[in-house]
Parts: C-alpha cells; sequence; structure tokens
C-alpha cells in the first residue's frame, strides 16, 4: 500500500512542469530545514556567524549567554527564540530591566506577531497577560516566580534582556533570583554587554541551569572612531582630533595623535601666560602665585556646548547624542543652543515635528499640565532639532524625543547615562562631557564599562559607515585616561546580590529551611565570593606577620603599648565619627536624643582619661613607639576590613540569610522549629504569609507598620501620603521633611509620619545588631505634594513652588500606587480593620493613579 502510494506521488510529480517541480522541492526543502535555518530565511540580511551559533545552540536544547558589543545585533538571537517557541506552540517571555525598554519590546513585537499573541506587563500595565509572547520587566516574572503563577506552566524560553544589569546595587539582585528560581523547563537567553569574566558568568548559569552554550563577539559591525573635541578661546573654532595616530591607510592605530598632545600644551602655555605664570615645568609642575601650599594649575578653554554642537553639524556628524551627567546640565544645553540661534531642522522637518508631537500628546495631558510641564518651551526645542532626554522627564516627552530621534528628525539628543541602557537610539556620534561624574556622594571616574556604554550608541548599522565617539576638553583632561577607557572593551562584571525579607519567606514558603539556604548558595554572589576568598586569606596572613612586626618593634618597658594604641584609636574613631553618625539617627523624642549624646560624650572622656593615665605616656621613647603604632592602627584598621570582606564572602549569603530568619522570627514572622535530630526548620505566620505578597525595598517596615495600625485612622488621601514616605528618594536631600503636614504637625498624618520613623528605626536598629546593612530612612519630603494629588489637585498646583520635575513626580506616584495595590489585594490582613484598611488602600491607589500618572505610553 505504502509502494502504491509512492509510486502513484511520484508519477503525479512527473506531470508537473520543471518551474512547479522546483518549487515544490524547495518546500520540501524548507519543511526539513532546521527552524534556525527558516528563521534566517526570513530576514531581510545574513546573519552573522555569532547570530546563527547562538540561535543553533537555542533550538539544540541549551540555554545562551551572548556578549557582544551594543549594535552587533545581540536581539536577533532573542527575535530567534520568540520565534521557536512560536514554532514550537510554547510560551516565550521578554523581559527588560526599564518599563521604557519593555514598551519598546511590545511594539516592536506587536508589529512582527500583532497585538493579540503579544502582551505587557510592567507592574502599573497589565495588556494581555495570557499571551504566547509576552514582555515585562524582571521583577515582574520574579514576583511570577513566587507567586507560582500558573502563567509559568507553558513556558520554555525567558529572554533577560542587559543581564549584566545584574551588577546594579538596587535592582540587580533580580536577576540571579529569576535565573536560580525559574523551572528547569525553561531555557534562558541572557542578553550581556562584553564583560571580562563572561566565562566565569556562564559557568555559573550552566551549574545552576544546565548546559549553557556561551557565544562572544567582540566585533562591532560600525567601526567606532575616538576623538577630542578642543576649543582655544571663544573667538576661535572648535577643533575635532583624533585620539589616536592614524597609520597609512587611515586607520586609527593605538597610540596616541601627537597632534592633540601638543595642540593640549599650547593650550596649557597659552593660558599658563593669560594667569601670569610660567610655562609648566614636566618635573617641578607650575609655578606661580597660588595660595599657600598649593600650585596653581592653568584651565584650558572648555569648548560650549553650542559651540560644539554647531562644529559637529558643520562637519556632518550629526544626528548625535550629548551625555551630560545632569538632569539641569541637558536643559540648559538645550536652552543654551537656542540662545545661540542654533537651528538642526528644516522648515519641512519643522512642521512634521510639531504634527507628530502634537497627535502624541493628543488627549493624554489637558491644557494646564502641559503648561506646567513646559510644554510649549519643549515643542519649540524639538523643532529646532534639540532635545533632552533624563528621568525627570515625564515618560510621555521621553517617548516623543526617542521617537523623533529614532525618525532623523530630532538631531542632538541631551542625555543622562541612562539613555546609555538598551533603549534603541543610535546616532552617529556620541559626545561625552566629561570623564567623571556625580554618583550620589561625590564625584567619581567614569568605568571603562560605563564608558564603553556610553560610546556604543555611535554608529548607526547600516547607514553609517563609521561612528565617532568624542570627548569635549575639560578641566583636568588627560589623553592617556581616555586612551585607557576606550582600549578596554571590557569590564568585569560582578553580583550585588543579598537575600532581602521577602525573598526570605518566599522561599521558606516553598521549600523547607535547609533546601533555602543550598538555593541560596547558588547565587552568583557566592560563586565570586568562594573564587575569591583564596586571596583574601593571603591578604590577611601578610596583614597579621605585620602586625607581629609592629608589636616587636613599639614594645614598652612601661605599660602595654598596644592596649594603649587600641585606646587611642578607639578614641580616634569615636571623635572623628560619632558625633556624625548620631546627627543622622532617628530619635522619637529630644529626651531620647540628648541622652545619647550624653552617653557619647561620657564615653569620650572616660577613653580621653584612660589615655592621659596610661603609663606607656610617660615612655622617654613614646614618640618612636608611636612612629610604629601609627603603622600598627593604620594596619589594624586594613585587617578588620579585608577579614570582614572575607568573612563576608565565605557562606555569606546563607548566612545574611539566618540573620534575616533570626529577625523574622523575632518579630513573630517565622516560627522556629527545632527537631531531635539538630536540624531546624521554619514555617510561616500570618504575618510571614502577608510579607510574602509586598514587594518593596521598605518591605518588612510597610508590614510592621501595617500591623501596627498606624494608618488606621487616616483616609486614602492620608494613607497616600504617609505612605509615600517609603518610596519617596529625594535628589537632593530635602531633609526628609514637607513644606509643611497637611493638618498640621499635631494632625493624623504628621503623627503617623512620626510613628512610621520610629518602625523603620527599629528595624534598622534590628539590622545593625545582627550585622545586616542599614536600611534608608523614610523621607517625608513629598507627603503634602502627594496628599494635594490625591485629593484632585493639578499637577500645576501639587508642583507650584517646589522644585520637583514633573518626571519625578510621576515616578513616585507610579511606585507609591504600586505599593497601596500590593496592600490591597494582599489577602487577609492579620489584624483588626484590615479589611477596612484594605478597601481604603485600594482608593487610595485610585486616587493616586490618575491623569498623567496612569499614562502608560503603550497605547
Amino acid at each position: 500500500m505504502a509502494r502504491h502510494h509512492h509510486k502513484k506521488a511520484e508519477a503525479s510529480t512527473t506531470t508537473l512542469s520543471p518551474s512547479q517541480r522546483y518549487a515544490s522541492f524547495q518546500k520540501v526543502k524548507q519543511r526539513r530545514a532546521s527552524v534556525a535555518a527558516r528563521f534566517a530565511a526570513t530576514l531581510p540580511f545574513d546573519l552573522d556567524d555569532f547570530q546563527t551559533e547562538a540561535n543553533e545552540a537555542l533550538e539544540a536544547g541549551s540555554n545562551v549567554l551572548v556578549a557582544a558589543p551594543t549594535g552587533a545585533g545581540k536581539t536577533v538571537v532573542a527575535d530567534f527564540a520568540i520565534y521557536l517557541a512560536q514554532d514550537r506552540n510554547v510560551k516565550a517571555f521578554y523581559t527588560t530591566p526599564i518599563k521604557a525598554l519593555s514598551n519598546q519590546k511590545y511594539h516592536d513585537l506587536v508589529e512582527v506577531y500583532g497585538p493579540d499573541k503579544v502582551g505587557l506587563l510592567t507592574g502599573d500595565t497589565s495588556i494581555n497577560s495570557e499571551a504566547d509572547i509576552v514582555v515585562m520587566t524582571t521583577e515582574v516574572l520574579r514576583n511570577m516566580i513566587y507567586e507560582r503563577s500558573t502563567t509559568l506552566t507553558a513556558l520554555r524560553y525567558v529572554i533577560l534582556d542587559e543581564v549584566h544589569y545584574l551588577a546594579d546595587r538596587f535592582r540587580g539582585p533580580v536577576w540571579e533570583e529569576v535565573i536560580i528560581h525559574l523551572p528547569k523547563t525553561v531555557k534562558i537567553v541572557g542578553l550581556s554587554a562584553t564583560v571580562s569574566n563572561v566565562e566565569d558568568f556562564s559557568n555559573w548559569i550552566a551549574s545552576v541551569r544546565g548546559d549553557t552554550k556561551l557565544v562572544i563577539s567582540e566585533h562591532r559591525p560600525v567601526p567606532l572612531e575616538q576623538h577630542v573635541i578642543v576649543q582655544a578661546d571663544d573667538h576661535t573654532e572648535p577643533q575635532v582630533l583624533d585620539l589616536y595616530r592614524r597609520d597609512g591607510s587611515g586607520q586609527q592605530t593605538t597610540k596616541l595623535n601627537p597632534e592633540l598632545i601638543n595642540t593640549l600644551d599650547r593650550f596649557d602655555r597659552k593660558a599658563a601666560r593669560r594667569r601670569g605664570e610660567q610655562r609648566p615645568d614636566k618635573r617641578k609642575g607650575f609655578k606661580g602665585k597660588g595660595p599657600k601650599g598649593h600650585t596653581p594649575k592653568p584651565q584650558r578653554h572648555t569648548p560650549r556646548r553650542w559651540a560644539v554642537v554647531d562644529e559637529l553639524n558643520f562637519l556632518g556628524m550629526l544626528p548625535g547624542i550629548y551625555f551630560i551627567f545632569s538632569r539641569n546640565g541637558c536643559d540648559q544645553a538645550v536652552e543654551q543652543c537656542i540662545n545661540a540661534g542654533l537651528e538642526l531642522t528644516t522648515d519641512e522637518e519643522a512642521v512634521k515635528i510639531r504634527r507628530i508631537v502634537d497627535e502624541m500628546v493628543e488627549g493624554q495631558l489637558n491644557q494646564e499640565d502641559l503648561k506646567a510641564l513646559h510644554f510649549s518651551k519643549f515643542r519649540f526645542a524639538l523643532e529646532e532639532g534639540f532635545a533632552s532626554h533624563h528621568a525627570g522627564m515625564i515618560a510621555l516627552f521621553r517617548q516623543i524625543v526617542e521617537r523623533l530621534f529614532e525618525e532623523g528628525l530630532v538631531k542632538m539628543v541631551f542625555a543622562t547615562e541612562t539613555l546609555a541602557l538598551g533603549i534603541n537610539m543610535p546616532a552617529r556620534c556620541v559626545v561625552v562631557e566629561k570623564l567623571e561624574k556625580f554618583n550620589g556622594t561625590g564625584h567619581v571616574a567614569l568605568t571603562p564599562g560605563e564608558f564603553t556604554q556610553l560610546t556604543g550608541r555611535a554608529g548607526r548599522r547600516g547607514i553609517d559607515t563609521i561612528g565617532h565617539a568624542i570627548v569635549v576638553d575639560h578641566q583636568d583632561f588627560i589623553p592617556a585616561t581616555a586612551a585607557a577607557l576606550s582600549s578596554k572593551r571590557v569590564y568585569p562584571l560582578h553580583s550585588s546580590f543579598r537575600p532581602t525579607f521577602n525573598m526570605a519567606v518566599n522561599l521558606l514558603n516553598s521549600s523547607d529551611y535547609e533546601t533555602a539556604r543550598v538555593t541560596l548558595d547558588q547565587s552568583f554572589a557566592q560563586w565570586e565570593a568562594n573564587e575569591s576568598a583564596w586571596q583574601l586569606e593571603s591578604q590577611i596572613t601578610t596583614l597579621k606577620t605585620a602586625l607581629k612586626g609592629y608589636e616587636q618593634a613599639f614594645q614598652c618597658n612601661h605599660g602595654d603599648f598596644k592596649e594603649f594604641m587600641t585606646i587611642r584609636t578607639k578614641l580616634s574613631d569615636i571623635e572623628k565619627e560619632g558625633r556624625k553618625k548620631l546627627k543622622h539617627e532617628v530619635f522619637l523624642t529630644d529626651k531620647e536624643r540628648s541622652e545619647a549624646f550624653q552617653r557619647l560624650d561620657e564615653e569620650i572622656r572616660t577613653l580621653r582619661k584612660a589615655e592621659h593615665e596610661h603609663p606607656c605616656r610617660d615612655c622617654p621613647d613614646l614618640q618612636q613607639h608611636l612612629k610604629w603604632g601609627h603603622r600598627w592602627a593604620r594596619e589594624t584598621r586594613e585587617l578588620a576590613r579585608v577579614q570582614n570582606r572575607y568573612d563576608s564572602r565565605t557562606g555569606s549569603v546563607a548566612r545574611q540569610f539566618d540573620h534575616i530568619c533570626d529577625i523574622l522570627c523575632q518579630l513573630n514572622y517565622l516560627e522556629r522549629h527545632e527537631h531531635e535530630d539538630g536540624s531546624i526548620d521554619m514555617t510561616l505566620t500570618d504575618k510571614g504569609r502577608l510579607l510574602r505578597r509586598i514587594y518593596s525595598e521598605h518591605d518588612l517596615e510597610l508590614c510592621e507598620a501595617l500591623l501596627a495600625g498606624i494608618f488606621k485612622k487616616l483616609d486614602a488621601n492620608g494613607f497616600a501620603a504617609v505612605l509615600s514616605c517609603l518610596v519617596y528618594e529625594s535628589r537632593r536631600g530635602s531633609q526628609g521633611e514637607p513644606r509643611h503636614y497637611p493638618g498640621g504637625t499635631s494632625g493624623k498624618i504628621a503623627i503617623a509620619a512620626s510613628k512610621l520613623k520610629g518602625v523603620c528605626a527599629n528595624i534598622d536598629a534590628l539590622c545593625e545588631d545582627n550585622g545586616l546593612e542599614e536600611t534608608s530612612q523614610p523621607d517625608c519630603g513629598i507627603v503634602d505634594i502627594m496628599y494635594e494629588w490625591a485629593d484632585g489637585g493639578s499637577l500645576a498646583a501639587c508642583l507650584y513652588g517646589t522644585d520637583m520635575t514633573g518626571g519625578d513626580f510621576v515616578r513616585t506616584a507610579k511606585r507609591l500606587a504600586d505599593v497601596l495595590q500590593q496592600i490591597a489585594v494582599a489577602g487577609p490582613l492579620p489584624m483588626d480593620g484590615g479589611e477596612a484598611l484594605q478597601n481604603i488602600a485600594h482608593e487610595a491607589a485610585d486616587r493616586v493613579n490618575r491623569g498623567i500618572v496612569s499614562y502608560s505610553g503603550v497605547e
């Protein structure tokens, strides 16, 4: 029967024309081809070798980690994972570190697969959540895993975009939680920047998830050239000079450009003459009339931002992204270009820009909100070809900038470094204003990784033959520094993983205590710790040997000199840091504060007396002993630091978990059970089940405040206002106080806020007692603003008289609405009046999540 059928098929084929037979054979061939080959055939370009290698490994059943430069085409591998999931009729999740990336990827996938096939989950947005393809932030996936969502049943592929983001101190641990806890049936596709320890990272993933294929590409599709823009003074034109010397074929080499060095040297001499100084002496430095003890240094002229843009426009290097590490700096740069009369667009482009902007804004914001956000000024700058892009802007305005830049209408975007994180905005050139940035506490040098991430935006694949990375000459700029940053194409990836209270109860909800500890030992943090512990052991041995030598050198016949130095060191530390530490502590009453300072003064007096009366003070060789003693004190501090690092590495993650569990047992979130065989187990109480559903940096503090009844007397507006203290992070240090408390300083809101501070102080003390990191204190600086917003106030009225940007307000309000909604759906609150409080939380969430706050940017 089968043979007859085969003959019949053959006979039918012979009746086809040659062209028909060819088409038939091609169809059969395509069906037999691998899924990766069929996917490649759908693309309008040929795949690079690394893309093909990664796709084939994924189809063969491996996890895949792809490390490649920005713009190299890593997302093609992610797109194949989704194509493969569709071919196999299973689900695929695409995770990103930020909502802007999620929104962008959602739109990209909808264009390919249609809106019915694609969903979006970003915490404040839920679209088609049960779709076959869902784009989400990584936190959403982590929460789904802990909640054992049924959505995970058919999940087989998870793309972790920008996976190197796990180094981020605040949000990075989520990536490790996801990699560790995803079902073993799920294959991971990690997309990473090129990092120097990528083999270690890949080996760790393999240890957790099984066979993992590492694919590395260091090839940039568009070559990147490095330049420096300099300017003698305001009366001359800026010059774009190569950072590196060129060879005979015109390619940049790895040697510094002598013309650049000579030009900067000439500018330095000119600056020195301008200040009445002599030519710099390479051995002795600059000579001149500086303050006593300081050698004055001539300041070269820093090119103006508008002059830089004008020159780049003249050289045909636009469109560009100009990185300025300050929101105000970005906004000022736009204004400076406008005031200088620069126009980068044609009349036709300006008309098109206005039409697109008005279309995107229509129906989203009312006129009053637009006025508060200085919309007309924003739109005018866009029409001239300029824009800012930073977190202080509302999402809608950032999306407008991104779209106009992608369409080639906006020619120069002044941005903070947040733009470097994955958003698809490649440019012909990238300008870096300085090689240092303010990190919240001080100015720090850019790392090679940060510099690479910024300049990686330069060079549009398929459009530009060369990308240009340009550093602006600035104070203390040295060409060798730029060369060191640009030549190090890779940088190390380090874990920032640490257990949290919420993580602990979620782990113990699904596994026993020992299993939870073993799970945490699988983290990349512990992997790294184990790898580096031996180096610290060697340091400890060396330091201990040195200390013994110093102790022999300062032996004193009058008494125990080690004891004497210990007293002096402790006294010095307390005098330097004691008062500063107490000033930042939160006290419930002035009496408590006063008593704390009195205890500190008493301790200082006791130590001073002990130091003054110590017999070693009378030693005639005291100064000689002190010389060795100071070295001993310095090395003792270093030993304590290294020992702490060593202790924190060996079994560090599980030990932190133990401390967290101790606190949770003490506060009755967990019940501890010790069995006869010596094993320990822990189970969740009703309080623990509440904590399991609260995902917040202040998860434990929030639960304690809820259970203590701190919010019970508040209405929805007051609840939103007080809870904002746990989500707001002031940028300039507002001292944690609002301009005024609604209802006055003795009203319900002020009293609740004060009690909340007390709860946080207690948790902080528990963390300190257990060797855990101190938690950030609540910041009440937005209480009055959030109350007014929840009460129905307009954006303009709420922000009037404040220096808060619309973007900062909206971001805080979204986070607040999310936490309020978590409380509203957290299940029965184990307290009197819990149901009523949840109803108030739901109402407060609706009051906060309105108007501009509710805008998601995906409509």
